[in-house]
């Protein structure tokens, strides 16, 4: 059945600070949603982000119960534990952020409460929609080792949560899912410098099956990178997720000549900027639509949320 054939979906963003203003816009232009309020406790933000698209400016979501079928989540990460669980008792369909919550219990309540009242919840982990990041995973098929980086320079806003979770956990998500096992133990080392929680963190994951993660996230670099190598019996991955491009290298089939330097082939493939985001939001109507199982689950939310606790416990004695 055609998406014109079905009524528009009631749709609506709680939090319409930098990001959520981003969702509000997306869910205004995509076809089969009709957004129909923004919610901010800052009355002046709210208005503002309100006009622009032309719909109601909300300051209690509550207000929302019953004239919403989905919603975005993008309140301070503090926030949506209680939020969510309200939203899915009300029977609406919530895609939250990432992190999911502040603690693993609150993400499991979360979990929960989705699988209590039959709601899609799916979590914010954008690079999941990375064209460079789906071109590699297509590529894998028994990671060895991986290594990722994810560099910012500082700025105040995220700094209510570690960099850990406010980074970090990107990558945490993204290793677990193209890993594939459990984890079998955690190292790691960070400090504090700018903010009053860790600023910068390095992790060792060793997973069963043998593949080793190394992971560093920073908010106090001179430079903006995103990048993960990932390393297999065949071939050598790596993806530059803020410019989108994948670089493969291969061993070349037979013996190269003593004096050729071309030992190697390499492979780079170069995409489209796009919109990740819409293709989240996008990915998470579907689900509300069809009732099928989001791309970023809340189990999956749980998980890099899991991990990501155990490194911020194992570096927090010695940011303190």
């Amino acid at each position: 059945m055609s998406e014109a054939t079905h009524a528009p979906l009631r749709t609506a963003v709680i939090g319409v600070g930098y990001l959520g203003r981003f969702h509000a816009q997306k869910y205004a232009q995509i076809p089969g949603s009709k957004l129909v309020a923004v919610v901010d406790a800052n009355v002046e933000a709210c208005a503002k982000v309100a006009a622009e698209l032309g719909v109601r400016a909300v300051h209690d979501y509550r207000e929302l119960f019953g004239a919403v079928d989905a919603v975005s989540v993008a309140v301070p990460t503090p926030l949506h534990h209680k939020i969510g669980c309200e939203l899915l008792r009300q029977g609406i369909d919530v895609l939250i952020e990432k992190p999911i919550a502040t603690t693993v219990a609150e993400a499991r309540e979360l979990v929960e409460l989705a699988r209590t009242y039959e709601r899609i919840l799916q979590v914010g982990h954008l690079e999941r929609f990375n064209p460079a990041v789906l071109a590699a995973a297509a590529r894998l098929h028994t990671p060895r080792f991986v290594e990722s980086h994810r560099l910012a320079p500082f700025k105040q806003r995220g700094t209510d949560v570690s960099v850990v979770l406010d980074l970090m956990i990107h990558d945490i998500d993204l290793i677990q899912e193209l890993v594939g096992t459990p984890i079998e133990s955690i190292d790691a080392v960070g400090a504090t410098v700018f903010s009053g929680e860790i600023d910068i963190v390095n992790a060792r994951l060793r997973f069963q099956g043998g593949c080793v993660a190394n992971t560093t996230a920073s908010r106090i670099s001179l430079k903006q990178e995103r990048k993960i190598r990932i390393f297999q019996d065949d071939a050598y991955l790596s993806v530059d997720m803020q410019q989108k491009i994948l670089t493969v290298i291969k061993k070349k089939e037979g013996e190269a000549p003593v004096e050729s330097p071309a030992q190697v082939s390499i492979e780079e493939q170069s995409f489209d900027q796009g919109d990740a985001l819409l293709a989240e939001i996008e990915a998470f109507l579907k689900s509300v639509r069809e009732r099928s199982t989001p791309v970023v689950t809340g189990e999956d939310g749980l998980r890099a949320l899991e991990t990501a606790m155990k490194i911020t416990a194992l570096v927090q004695p010695q940011a303190s």
